[in-house]
């Protein structure tokens, strides 16, 4: 089921040319760098007029603590554009600052603040999202990486109107992403935050014309994304090296994935790993978790099936290595 928008002059597609179509007035609700990909795309595009930017507030991060301003904040300030930054919209105040720079489109990317309707009812033409997957699959926090962790093959932007639901809202634009079988979070990620500022400037051009549309969500296919926690980043090797594969690839870079591993003289550490490849070579008989070595320039682990190959791990407290430092180090194993 469709709801289908219409040029608002009323003209005919081929009279389109000849109606002036004025750039969209559009406020800016994002905090991370794939917001920020967006916005500079977006910023780039002349049937945008950007009026103000949202943000959150500025954190405390690394060893000294210090506020830092988030990427799309930076990108803001970049191109003097003013900047609010609420601790929420429970406050009346702030819904009515808001309301004040009269948008035409609220353009939300990975804000993480819960917009309650006042909010989105404040544009004049819709609130839209930029979500990275291909909606209804994947609603929630972590699209990204349980796209990943599942193993799937394709993943994607989709541009939606939003609404109190989360991610239920009808889709204007979607656009397809493959997922190379090595690809990880971060390339993909990476990826989706160019994709997702192409497919907004596509929806906001729609809109100044009057002519789209908009899809409802079929629920009875939805998927869930979860948020990611540190701790599903913990490997089990007793599963299929796919699996563990996919596990590697998701939490790559953040939160990491990680095993625990006893070394030659009884130590246990901490190990996190860089994404590798499956080996067609079988475990057999060892142990799943075991490390056996070097094997075609990366270090060798045991799964349930076949061995893993990573390229470099990072012991707790210490800096990455290739499989020649970690083995030479670490297990004695000096070629």
């Amino acid at each position: 089921m469709e709801e289908v928008k219409q040029n608002p002059q009323g003209k005919d597609p081929e009279s389109w040319g000849a109606v002036e179509i004025k750039p969209l007035r559009i406020v800016f609700m994002g905090t991370p760098d794939f917001a920020a990909e967006a916005l500079r795309i977006m910023l780039a595009f002349e049937g945008a007029n950007v009026v103000g930017v949202y943000s959150q507030p500025d954190r405390p991060c690394g060893r000294g603590r210090q506020c830092k301003p988030s990427a799309v904040k930076v990108v803001a300030m970049e191109n003097d554009i003013p900047v609010f930054q609420p601790e929420n919209f429970k406050d009346q105040a702030a819904i009515d600052e808001l309301a004040a720079l009269e948008p035409d489109v609220l353009v939300v990317a990975a804000y993480g603040l819960i917009l309650p309707q006042a909010v989105l009812d404040i544009p004049a033409i819709h609130p839209l999202n930029i979500h990275g997957s291909l909606l209804p699959q994947w609603r929630g926090a972590a699209p990204i990486q349980r796209a990943i962790e599942n193993g799937d093959v394709v993943t994607g932007i989709s541009i939606m109107k939003m609404e109190a639901g989360l991610d239920t809202g009808p889709v204007m634009v979607q656009r397809a992403l493959r997922i190379g079988h090595n690809d990880h979070a971060g390339t993909i990620h990476d990826e989706l935050a160019k994709l997702g500022g192409i497919c907004i400037c596509e929806a906001l051009g729609r809109l100044q014309t009057g002519a789209y549309s908009l899809k409802v969500q079929d629920d009875s296919l939805a998927t869930y994304a979860k948020k990611l926690e540190k701790k599903e980043g913990e490997i089990d090797w007793n599963r299929p090296a796919t699996i563990v594969h996919n596990q590697i690839r998701a939490m790559y870079p953040w939160p990491g994935a990680f095993f625990d591993w006893t070394n030659p003289e009884g130590k246990t550490l901490r190990l996190n790993l860089t994404p590798g490849e499956v080996s067609e070579e079988e475990s057999g008989k060892i142990e799943p978790g075991t490390i056996i070595g070097e094997m075609d320039g990366k270090l060798a682990i045991t799964t349930a099936d076949k061995i893993y190959l990573t390229p470099a791990v990072k012991p707790q407290g210490k800096k990455a290595m290739n499989a020649t430092a970690f083995s030479c180090g670490y297990m004695k194993e000096c070629k």
